[in-house]
């Protein structure tokens, strides 16, 4: 059961106060500036190699966020025409640690018994550039992106194992990061809270984005035509797929 300061939902760079480095970690050429666009504090990790700069919450590896929610969002943006590199470390119930990686310098998926590696294919803005649907350097026109992660679902279906927790994430160059959160809430961009109630989406566990993880949408624009949604589950996401059971 997700504990009540889980819940609906944890945003993980402000609960754990990412900008004052006290409990979070970094390396290299991080920085936190300021998106007019996204009208907000983003966080861009850069580096000549993904492994050289990166962001790293908890501070210390012994520690763990002890995080129980099932999915994790990570909204971010690839730093165009470069390689990026994410790590999240989880906990199973019989206490083993697996790492699950992805990054477009992966060119397949592979698994052992502690780390899973999953090739990302950067969407681009504009449809039926060369590099769709194949793993490479982020496009010039890669978007920002929300990435949905079904944690439970990814250990059930590749190793069998049961989930715990979110022990640690590390976030590698090259990339622009909005913010990290956790939740049992599967949160639908693009639905207001209005449709929501008419769809009866509640009762699936489907709910609209929240606020402060929502990007702007101009008035007369939508959401989808500005912004990529991943969300990996059940099946291969990069694979034209949502990952939806």
């Amino acid at each position: 059961v997700l504990a009540a300061w889980q819940r609906p939902y944890l945003n993980i760079f402000k609960h754990f106060r990412v900008e004052e480095w006290k409990r979070s970690a970094k390396e290299g050429d991080v920085a936190a500036l300021t998106d007019t666009r996204l009208k907000g504090t983003i966080y861009r990790i850069r580096g000549s190699n993904p492994a050289s700069s990166y962001l790293q919450l908890p501070r210390a590896g012994t520690q763990s966020l002890g995080l129980t929610g099932r999915y994790l969002y990570l909204l971010f943006r690839p730093l165009p025409h470069k390689h990026f590199l994410v790590h999240l470390d989880v906990t199973t119930e019989e206490n083993q640690v697996v790492r699950i990686s992805f990054s477009n310098l992966f060119k397949e998926f592979k698994s052992t018994a502690t780390w899973l590696q999953f090739p990302f294919v950067c969407g681009a803005a504009s449809e039926g550039t060369a590099r769709r649907g194949t793993p490479g350097a982020a496009p010039g026109d890669v978007r920002w992106t929300c990435l949905v992660l079904d944690l439970p679902s990814i250990l059930a279906l590749y190793l069998s194992r049961r989930y715990s927790h979110l022990r640690g994430v590390k976030l590698c160059s090259n990339l622009l990061v909005k913010t990290l959160c956790t939740s049992d809430l599967l949160f639908e961009p693009g639905v207001t809270l209005a449709q929501a109630r008419l769809g009866d989406l509640s009762c699936r566990g489907v709910a609209p984005m929240p606020r402060e993880l929502a990007f702007p949408v101009p008035k007369g624009k939508k959401w989808h035509d500005l912004y990529d949604y991943i969300r990996y589950g059940c099946s291969h996401p990069w694979e034209g797929q949502d990952g939806q059971c």
